[in-house]
């Protein structure tokens, strides 16, 4: 996923988002982003968001969990 400003206007999200999932779907880009390490996955702003946030949930039980402290 990419990220953008907070306030960024819809009309501009819907665009690149539009734009970056037609590009995945281009063999040429798709086996360069492969080939650099990259995890294919063509979605929405709110599926990425979701994620986000999922992810985040996940981290912080597990650091919970371990004890670490902020330094």
């Amino acid at each position: 996923g990419i990220g953008a400003p907070r306030n960024t206007p819809a009309e501009i999200v819907d665009t690149l988002n539009r734009e970056i999932n037609a590009g995945l779907t281009d063999p040429k880009i798709k086996a360069r982003l492969v080939e650099l390490g990259g995890t294919l996955s063509a979605g929405s702003p709110a599926a990425f968001e979701k994620f986000i946030a999922d992810d985040a949930e996940k981290w912080a039980k597990v650091i919970k969990f371990a004890g670490v402290k902020a330094q």
